[in-house]
């Protein structure tokens, strides 16, 4: 059984502002995204454009528990919700499964840096360590480290409390949600479904993991595919969360279907020179791209990978016009795939595009190639 799957809601906030024109609309401009190059200079991010959580989050209660990465996805499927015409219908949110690609929380720098002190200067550092850890750190840090607390935190706000799954592993786990998303539905096994993913990369200690691997690229914002000289990704804080359902199903109950989601294909090579290219070209096929009208491609920047990219991809589609997804909401790690599918269904909505095809290679590992089309067009 395969049935079309098409997207019904958008969420999205990012350093673009929140909502879809205002990414359609960083989407069409040529200039740089919003940019701090000062808070962790040398380093500079794309910081999340300012939202009232009230909107999307009304108690502050639930707000306070939350770190920012909880909050921006949540704020995010609300959005997608309330798009989809699903946010007062309680017994259709009952219904809906719920598909995260998250990594992990946030530290507490304060507690971190009071056990680092100490530990210097101890006698027994082992012994030590221990005693700070059980007794510095609050039982409630542990739970809000969890990735599926996002998951969480989206039934508790918005009543989605339809079976939930969270992946985790960077761009791959965004990836890799949609393409569960949208095989259980094409196989018949559900009707609707939320996915999506957030990131915050107002962090000092992701900077820091990332500079160890030598992937940040600095000091200053330069284009995705301008970066030779300056090679890495510009981490973005945003999220983005889309409604999935069956043709069907959306027909039934009156919903606008934006755009057809036809298929996500996904891999993991064992990265050597010429892999990525390889992998993208077997994935196009897979996904059965052919002449899309527009790539949006979550190239990270990162020297090596990015080239074979741009290579393959002007092969693979040499009339389509390609725009870097970092040079629109920075790189958001777990959520780039989301933003992806997210932005590629705008552009078909508005009738900018009959098709657009979507990239995403991940920093480290991982390859994911969707297609987007009009909802009237065939598989």
């Amino acid at each position: 059984m395969t049935r079309p799957v098409v997207v019904t809601g958008l969420g999205l906030v990012s350093c673009a502002g929140e909502g879809v024109e205002a990414h359609l609309a960083a989407y069409r401009a040529a200039g740089a995204p919003r940019t701090d190059a000062a808070t962790f200079a040398p380093y500079p991010v794309h910081p999340v454009a300012p939202l009232t959580l009230d909107g999307q989050i009304p108690k502050k209660s639930d707000q306070r528990q939350m770190e920012p990465w909880q909050r921006l996805g949540v704020y995010a499927a609300g959005l997608a919700l309330e798009a989809a015409g699903a946010k007062a219908d309680a017994a259709l949110k009952a219904a809906m499964h719920l598909v995260v690609a998250a990594g992990g929380g946030e530290r507490d720098y304060a507690v971190d840096g009071q056990i680092l002190t100490g530990l210097r200067n101890a006698a027994d550092p082992g012994a030590y360590l221990n005693e700070r850890l059980q007794n510095d750190l609050r039982p409630t840090l542990f739970l809000a480290q969890l990735s599926n607390l996002l998951a969480g935190n989206i039934a508790i706000v918005h009543g989605v409390t339809g079976a939930s799954r969270t992946f985790m592993g960077e761009e791959s786990s965004g990836v890799d949600a949609l393409r569960i998303a949208q095989g259980r539905i094409a196989a018949g096994q559900l009707d609707i479904v939320l996915v999506g993913g957030s990131y915050n990369a107002e962090r000092a200690d992701v900077l820091l993991i990332h500079e160890m691997g030598g992937y940040l690229a600095k000091p200053a914002y330069r284009p995705v595919f301008d970066r030779a000289e300056a090679p890495g990704f510009i981490l973005g804080s945003g999220a983005a969360f889309l409604v999935l359902e069956a043709q069907d199903h959306a027909e039934t109950r009156g919903a606008r279907a934006l755009a057809r989601l036809e298929a996500v294909a996904s891999d993991r090579t064992r990265r050597t020179p010429g892999s990525v290219g390889a992998s993208l070209t077997d994935l196009w096929g897979r996904a059965g791209s052919e002449k899309p009208d527009a790539v949006i491609s979550a190239a990270t920047g990162c020297a090596g990978i990015t080239d074979e990219e741009r290579d393959a991809l002007a092969s693979l589609a040499p009339n389509a016009p390609v725009r870097a997804l970092g040079d629109v909401t920075g790189h958001t790690l777990e959520a780039a795939a989301p933003f992806g599918a997210a932005i590629a269904a705008a552009l078909v909505a508005a009738g900018e595009a009959r098709e657009v095809a979507v990239t995403a290679v991940g920093h480290r590992r991982g390859e994911g190639v969707l297609r987007l089309t009009t909802a009237g067009e065939t598989a």
